[in-house]
């Protein structure tokens, strides 16, 4: 039946250092799948992680094991047998609770699995002592009486083969020589026959050899397949991280182009009022202009006027001046 993946996560995988005994020594720079896997033929559960060629987690469950939660997003468990302790980061608190539910129930099923084992073991000692009670001790007696199964597998004892034999040449002996080529036929029908099935038999063989060789080239190709599986699970893992980002990449491109498109509405909005500003000055400007061109004329018209009347009053000046000479 073989090993078969069961459930898989993602996380940051620690160990604790040898050394200190305190510490956390990272596995891997990036999150690795972490899977639990029932092999259906021991009847047990082991948790594996690999990165590449490299085997990070070979711990089997027993009922002993406890993972211990110490964080929203942090998990550990202690191999006795691999005399360490594996410790898991998770990217969210939902994850590290489905692990964490994950392996209870795993850890029951082991342990389940380890008291049938040993039910069916007491079971079997319990039959043993009673079939060594209920046997009887002499040899002879067991081994002319025995159990059904004792004389449906063990041979017939050489002297009842012989006696069978010597009835069957007194037989012959007694039938004469047509009786002997009726038994001369039967031997030699029995010898082809015992030809062909060896011949079965071989083939039957040879069969079983190229079965068996199949089986180890299926096993070794499942074993790439589980592999590969697991490479596309962790690249799965990858992809939708990569989307995630690109999803928030393309709400903030979105939310840059909305505010983009409404300062551009303003700009728009106050290049027009400039605009119209700049008009209105413009037209203010022009007004201002004709104004100063018209008191430039009317200053004009008012100075010419003026020089005519200071003509006027020099004549008027020099009438009284001459009129005052002659007085």
């Amino acid at each position: 039946m073989g090993e078969q993946p069961i459930f898989t996560s993602r996380a940051h995988v620690f160990q604790i250092d040898p050394a200190t005994k305190k510490n956390w020594v990272p596995a891997g720079k990036q999150a690795l799948a972490v899977s639990y896997f029932y092999d259906g033929t021991r009847n047990s559960y082991r948790i594996i992680s690999v990165d590449g060629a490299k085997v990070i987690i070979n711990s089997t469950v027993t009922p002993n094991m406890t993972f211990t939660k110490t964080s929203q997003k942090f998990g550990q468990w202690a191999d006795s047998r691999a005399n360490t302790v594996f410790g898991l980061g998770f990217s969210s608190e939902q994850q590290l609770t489905k692990f964490a539910e994950k392996f209870q129930e795993v850890k029951e099923a082991a342990k389940l699995a380890r008291d049938r084992s040993q039910e069916k073991t007491e079971t079997s000692s319990n039959h043993s002592r009673e079939s060594s009670h209920e046997t009887p001790s002499s040899p002879q007696a067991s081994s002319v009486n025995g159990t059904d199964d004792e004389k449906a597998t063990r041979p017939p004892p050489i002297e009842s083969l012989l006696k069978n034999d010597n009835d069957r040449i007194k037989l012959v002996s007694t039938q004469g020589p047509a009786a002997a080529k009726k038994w001369e036929q039967e031997l030699q029908t029995l010898g082809e026959n015992n030809a062909r099935l060896s011949i079965a038999l071989q083939e039957s063989t040879n069969n079983v050899e190229h079965w068996k060789k199949q089986l180890l080239a299926c096993k070794e190709e499942g074993e790439k397949l589980r592999q590969k599986m697991m490479e596309l699970e962790a690249q799965c893992a990858d992809f939708n991280l990569e989307k995630e980002r690109n999803t928030r990449l393309t709400r903030t491109v979105k939310q840059l182009e909305t505010d983009i498109q409404e300062k551009e509405q303003t700009a728009e909005s106050t290049n027009k009022e400039l605009e119209n500003k700049a008009s209105s000055l413009k037209t203010n400007i022009e007004e201002s202009r004709q104004k100063q061109s018209d008191l430039k004329k009317e200053l004009t018209t008012f100075l010419e006027v003026l020089d005519g009347k200071i003509d006027e009053l020099h004549g008027f000046r020099q009438g009284l001046a001459k009129l005052g000479m002659d007085n």
